[in-house]
């Protein structure tokens, strides 16, 4: 077949074709590179756009498309106006529609304001917006563009969002509808894998292997032979899963990122994860597989044209996993015996072309210890992980998924050419099976540069087994480099909302080879700074890079799961200065409330009591199972005095513009930012995490996360063990089981269905016996020895301005009893000694030094050293400095400007 014959992609054809669009660069730009379709904004009705089916929409010159998932539609408008922009001259020949919810709006999401136009469309789960093909569907009709982009996540996946769009002549970005249910969906394509022969991991659908042949000539599953291989009901899911062996994989066929998929590793715990798949991904197939906890994820990347053409650009490796969702990728694949990686990729394209794909990628589990693969799941969609792919190739890979759709061949499309060593501007047909001898004369096999490590930042608290949560965000500040970028689906003064997803960031790092790659992410994100009501995962992935394990590359995807079972944590501030810092911070926030409440007060034209302006706190908290009672007084605007167990601790902490602590101690400097949450503090220092606790009521069942309660999966009345979950809340997309802490009886007094804020009580635990109950100790020694906040200087008058400053600071009211009679003692000495007049003069004159006459100030300094030089017995030439000063005066400086020139030489004349 031609590569321009059109007849046979029929189905691909959109309603602006080449010969119904209006002329303009798009138009020829396609027609030249031999297209059908024609998406952009060159005023047709369709309006040339995109628009995005998962949280954003696009628009294209002679098209639009619809796009949704927040940082999805970040990076296709980004990697779309930089195609269009280096192919137009202008990088809004492509123009973007998104869809966008209430709660989108309300956070400022990132992807909204870079759009071209959004259309507003119902919030709340995703069901209601991003996953509902109709209104998708709908919105693409309004807004009249030429083409969809599905991003990743909710419609992108599903077969009816291009079938629904092709039936109105609208372009889906991805696969036909036919090739979603052969290989888009996880049985299907285990199925249609067992028919070509490729291995298999063990599963319910293990020995099906029945496909027949499409009208277009395409590999199809018939739905009986697709049904044989799920399970519909607990007890079947039970039997199969005892057939194959535990531990198993409980994964519902439309999951993804994590969301319905669930390991079980024994019968007892069947039942619950199967209602928490179908719970999360509601009304989808599930089946269940066999868990291979030791092996690699490797992914190969493919790129397909319409008309038959499929390609591998490279693999990437995304082993690091929890809750089996990725979290640090890298690509190339370097684990992997490279012949044995080879065959991945052959048996992977030729899948591709079975079904007629035009862009996905394929995934398989791979043993090195044996060196064989098995297949795992191939996918019709773009996926977050794909600019690694995208940095090793050279590849702009929306910008391709794009180009495809317009009908483009894959030979005609530049960075193609660039990757096979062609001409880029040219016609000539490539041979990507490299099968005819002469090939290798004339073009080159593609070669991955260098290596790139991405991670993924997300809204999770490593600490809570990666417990999602959603809130605003004060600070965002990403510093790229020269081999590390990033983007993110939100920027400061933004937010995450309960119905988004909990990845709102990726970062990427390059690097010659791995351990360079590897070098410049932890730097990277050393200095990444995110401050928000909610946690995120940087410190720990800084930790997991650092672990020799992953240096050396002996991971497994059960490797990061085992390490939250053994309680890995991110790295932590020193513990003393963990204590001292929230101590401080936590009576800097008791200050700031007495201040507010004062002023309160005046306001209303009353008048406050001498309560209401304390300079005493009493601050007790736990911090790592210890309990701290401090009392801490103010001892000046920007000093606290910390007692503890008879010792004394001197702590400088000044507020920052935004809202942030600069804390002194012993000489150094510490940022130091908090954000309340249930029953503790949490305390950010020098960008490392800890948090300081108030005293837990074990009888209260609280949520610690705003959510939805899902349901009990005990009764009221029921007893239930310390370690037993009794309920699930669904938290931004995610099912999430609460525990009790104690043993008890259990009374609920919240109804499965309701919304919850942090802190809200779910039921009451009456305990078996509260005298169990373990409370944390005191702490009963003494903190270490510590200087003073700020480095104070030796020199007389450095000692004296120290000394006046705490004495005018007990005038003002602040609490400095402790040392007021020895300031006062040493105010006295200093001020006795002989020298305090020279080294104040002295002072002075370095900082007039440049702004009084050169001549004026050699005389000065001339006088002063002369009389120095007169030993013990010195006293300071008061008078002849000033008449050294009065006689400059009157000989070189006019009347009416003395005055002006005494203002100039203030300090120094009161000095004197």
């Amino acid at each position: 077949m031609s590569t321009y014959d059109h007849s046979r992609v029929a189905q691909f054809i959109g309603g602006n074709t080449l010969e119904k669009a209006p002329s303009g660069p798009v138009k020829d730009f396609v027609k030249k590179h031999g297209g059908h379709t024609v998406i952009s904004k060159d005023g047709t009705d369709r309006a040339g756009r995109v628009a995005r089916a998962s949280q954003c929409g696009s628009r294209d010159a002679s098209t639009g498309s619809e796009v949704r998932r927040s940082i999805a539609a970040v990076k296709e408008i980004r990697s779309i106006r930089q195609w269009s922009y280096e192919t137009f001259g202008t990088e809004r020949a492509v123009e973007f529609t998104v869809m966008a919810t209430p709660e989108d709006l309300k956070v400022n999401a990132e992807y909204i304001r870079m759009a071209d136009r959004y259309v507003e469309v119902p919030g709340g789960s995703n069901n209601h917006n991003y996953a509902n093909v109709d209104l998708i569907v709908d919105v693409a009709e309004r807004a009249g563009v030429h083409a969809v982009w599905a991003g990743w996540g909710h419609a992108s996946e599903n077969p009816r969002l291009p079938e629904t769009l092709a039936a109105n002549k609208i372009v889906f970005i991805g696969p036909p509808g036919s090739a979603m249910r052969s290989l888009g969906d996880k049985i299907s394509s285990t199925i249609v894998a067992q028919s070509a022969d490729v291995p298999t991991m063990a599963w319910s659908g293990t020995g099906i292997s029945k496909t027949e042949l499409s009208a277009d000539g395409f590999v199809t599953v018939p739905d009986d032979v697709y049904k044989a291989a799920c399970v519909t009901t607990v007890e079947e899911g039970l039997s199969r899963a005892e057939e194959i062996g535990f531990p198993v994989m409980i994964k519902a066929s439309e999951g993804g990122g994590g969301k319905g998929i669930r390991k079980v590793e024994s019968a007892d715990a069947f039942k619950n994860a199967f209602h928490a798949v179908a719970g999360e991904i509601p009304g989808s197939p599930i089946f269940i597989m066999k868990l291979a906890g030791q092996a690699r994820h490797l992914e190969v990347q493919l790129l397909a044209d319409q008309y038959g053409n499929a390609i591998s650009l490279f693999g990437r490796d995304c082993s690091v996993q929890r809750r089996h969702q990725k979290i640090i990728e890298e690509a190339p694949v370097t684990i992997a015996d490279s012949k044995t990686f080879e065959k991945m990729e052959r048996a992977a394209v030729r899948l591709a072309k079975l079904v007629g794909y035009a862009l996905t990628f394929r995934t398989d589990l791979y043993s090195h210890a044996e060196n064989v693969f098995y297949f795992l799941e191939l996918n019709p969609r773009l996926q977050v992980e794909h600019p690694t792919t995208e940095m090793v190739s050279g590849v702009n890979l929306p910008a391709a998924q794009l180009q495809v759709a317009m009908g483009i061949p894959l030979h005609r499309i530049r960075h193609i050419r660039q990757l096979y060593g062609v001409e880029h501007n040219g016609t000539s047909e490539i041979d990507f099976d490299m099968v005819v001898p002469e090939a290798s004369t004339v073009q080159r096999k593609p070669r991955p540069k260098g290596h790139v490590i991405a991670v993924r930042i997300t809204a999770e608290n490593p600490d809570a087994g990666f417990k999602p949560s959603s809130g605003s965000l004060q600070e965002l500040n990403f510093r790229s480099s020269t081999n590390v970028w990033g983007y993110f689906s939100v920027g400061s003064a933004g937010g995450l909302h309960e119905f988004a997803d909990s990845q709102f960031g990726h970062v990427f790092a390059y690097g010659e080879d791995r351990a360079e790659s590897r070098k410049n992410m932890v730097v990277a994100l050393k200095e990444l700074s995110i401050r928000g009501d909610f946690r995120t995962t940087v410190e720990y992935l800084i930790k997991l890079l650092e672990l020799q394990a992953f240096e050396e590359n002996t991971i497994t995807t059960g490797w990061l799961d085992s390490l939250i079972s053994d309680k890995l944590t991110a790295e932590r501030p020193d513990s003393t200065l963990a204590v001292i810092c929230g101590a401080v911070t936590k009576a800097f926030i008791a200050a700031e409330t007495s201040w507010s409440e004062y002023k309160r007060i005046l306001d209303k034209g009353q008048v406050p009591s001498r309560d209401v302006l304390k300079t005493v706190f009493g601050i007790d908290f736990i911090y790592d199972n210890v309990r701290y009672s401090f009392t801490a007084t103010r001892s000046s605007p920007t000093l606290w005095t910390l007692y503890l167990n008879g010792g004394r601790t001197l702590v400088g902490a000044r507020g920052l513009a935004d809202g942030g602590l600069l804390v002194l101690l012993d000489g150094k400097s510490h940022s130091v930012y908090w954000r309340e949450e249930v029953g503790a503090l949490r305390v950010m220092i020098d960008a490392k995490t800890c948090l300081i606790e108030q005293e837990n009521d074990p009888t209260q069942l609280r949520s610690p996360s705003p959510g939805k309660l899902v349901r009990f999966l005990v009764e009221s009345g029921d007893h239930i063990n310390a370690g037993e979950q009794y309920a699930e809340i669904e938290v931004m997309k995610m099912y999430m089981p609460l525990v009790a802490a104690e043993d008890g009886i259990v009374q609920f007094v919240k109804q499965p269905g309701v919304s919850l804020e942090p802190g809200d009580i779910l039921g009451i635990l009456t305990l078996d016996d509260p005298a169990r109950v373990k409370h944390a100790k005191p702490f009963e020694g003494l903190l270490p020895g510590m200087g003073t906040p700020s480095v104070v200087g030796n020199k007389p008058h450095q000692r004296m301005y120290s000394h006046l400053n705490v004495l005018n600071n007990i005038l003002d009211g602040y609490d400095n009893q402790a040392v007021m009679a020895s300031t006062l003692k040493d105010l006295i000495d200093v001020l006795h000694n002989a020298e305090l007049p020279f080294s104040e003069v002295s002072a002075i004159l370095s900082t007039l030094s440049g702004r009084m006459p050169a001549k004026l100030e050699d005389s000065v300094r001339a006088a002063i050293d002369l009389a120095k030089g007169k030993g013990e017995s010195a006293e300071f030439p008061a008078h002849r400095v000033k008449k050294l000063i009065d006689h400059y005066m009157e000989d070189n400086v006019r009347a009416q400007d003395r005055p002006m020139f005494r203002t100039q030489l203030a300090a120094l004349l009161h000095a004197v």
